[in-house]
This record gives C-alpha cells, structure tokens and sequence, in this order.
C-alpha cells in the first residue's frame, strides 16, 4: 500500500541551522496495516508524516503508494487519498464554518470525481453526514449548523476524524491526535479511531507519545530516532512486549535512554 525508500531531508543546507531531518528512511505498510510510532523529540515523526502527504518533496528517495510513485505529486492532490489529523484540534477544520459545511468540503475534496468539489450536496447526502455525527455520539447531529469555532476540543477532533475518513483514504496519518484532549475525551477519540480504522480496514500510521497505546493500538509498532526507523516490530514479539522491553529495545538500538518526558511520564501513569 505504501513504501518509502531511501527518503531524505536536509532543512536550511549550508547553513549553521541546517538540520537532518530524515536520514534514509525505509517503510512498508501492507495494506491495512495500523502501525503506531514512538519516538524521542526531533526524531523524524512528523516530518516524515509531511514527506508522505507532500507538505514537501524529500532530497533523495521515492514515496510509493499501491505502486505509484508519489514523490512529487502535490499535496493538494495526494488529499484525495490522504487522511490527516494533528495534535492540534484546531487545524483541519474551518471554525467560522458549520459543522454541515465543514463536512461537505471534505466529501467533495476527497471525492474521486474530476470536478466534485463544484458540486452540491444533496438531501441525501446531508442526511448521511447526520447519521455519521450520531455515530459519535457527541449531539453533534443536532447541532449541524452551529459553527466549528463554538465546538470543545474533544468534540473538534472527533468532528476532524470523521471529516478525514468521510470518504476512506487509503491511508490514515494520526500526528498524536488525542494529545492535546483531557483524558477522558482522549479516550474517547481513541475509540472511535480504532472503530473506524477496523471497520474500513484503513491503512494507518499513528504518531504517539503512550507507550501503552504504542502497543496496544494497531498491529506494528515503529520506533524512530535519528531521522530513522530503527525497529519495526509485529505478530507474536509485538503481543509479548511490555513498556519496558519496548525502552530496553531502545536503548539497545539507538545506545542511549529515551528522552522524551510525556512518553515517560504516559509510563508511569500507565503502571
């Protein structure tokens, strides 16, 4: 479903702020597969997110999906089959649009149609966008024409996870989506996460600062350091793996302790 091969990016070259961002990094995802990735801060996670949906074009390698090199294909047009959310529940969505509207832009823009996104939305279609609201069960399939800005945080990013699957992608970037939301909420959106990616069989990469999520989330677990993949691990290994084997597996791979404080406070919280 998606590779890449040889990717790499080299911010501000030449300079005293030039930065290795991605350093030759090799990925395959079959098809449904839900993989999580951990990792220390600046270690590659978002930035290869941005490689995969086109936020930029990588100075060496290629970005493959279902054998289709998407290298230097636009990010605009890689959305049609590209799903995104970020940590901030604040980005995805237009605020000063309604909950209706919002939805409809992101049917029309992920619609296979050449020229969906100057259609309307029929009665019908209104009426899915309702039955999909009432999946969340958040009200918000009453509420369709209030809008975004007037909505909570949990209820936001619920709202952007449904308007990034409204037509299936095939894959599914998660750039610790649930981060910035209360427990309880976070919980909550995680669910839904899980339910929608099962029920389409989504291929899916989620970005995570929960060691407990990393393993219990998906069917891989991917850990980067240093602009790279340094272990990918899957099946029965994967099942049999604790938090601690998972940093032990860390310190042996990289030489050095994990870093990253909210990963190691998520652990202690978790015991």
């Amino acid at each position: 479903m998606l590779e890449l091969h040889g990717i790499t990016k080299t911010f501000n070259p030449g300079t005293v702020n030039e930065k290795r961002a991605l350093n030759g990094v090799e990925l395959l995802m079959n098809d449904g597969d839900f993989a999580t990735i951990i990792g220390s801060n600046g270690a590659g996670k978002s930035t290869m997110f941005n490689c995969i949906a086109g936020s930029f074009y990588p100075d060496t390698g290629c970005v493959l999906m279902d054998g289709m090199d998407i290298t230097f294909v636009p990010e605009h047009r890689r959305a049609v089959y590209i799903g995104r959310l970020f940590q901030d529940p604040l980005m995805g969505t237009a605020p000063h649009m309604t909950i209706e509207e919002n939805l409809a832009i992101a049917y029309l823009r992920a619609s296979r149609h050449e020229h969906a996104i100057f259609s309307r939305i029929s009665k019908k279609e209104k009426q899915q966008f309702r039955e999909w609201l009432s999946m969340l069960n958040m009200g918000l399939e009453d509420r369709m024409s209030s809008p975004v800005g007037l909505l909570s945080g949990g209820q936001r990013q619920a709202l952007t996870l449904l308007m990034a699957t409204v037509v299936t992608p095939k894959v599914l970037l998660l750039d610790e989506h649930t981060a910035a939301l209360d427990p309880t909420t976070a919980a909550k959106v995680l669910e839904l996460t899980r339910q929608i990616v099962a029920e389409r069989k989504i291929t899916c990469l989620m970005v995570t600062h929960n060691m407990h999520q990393a393993l219990e989330m998906g069917n891989r677990t991917l850990m980067m350091d240093d602009g790279r993949i340094v272990y990918d691990i899957a099946g029965k290994e994967r099942e049999g793996m604790t938090v601690e084997d998972l940093l032990e597996k860390f310190a042996g791979r990289t030489g050095e302790d994990f870093d990253n404080d909210r990963i190691l406070l998520s652990t202690e919280q978790n015991k």
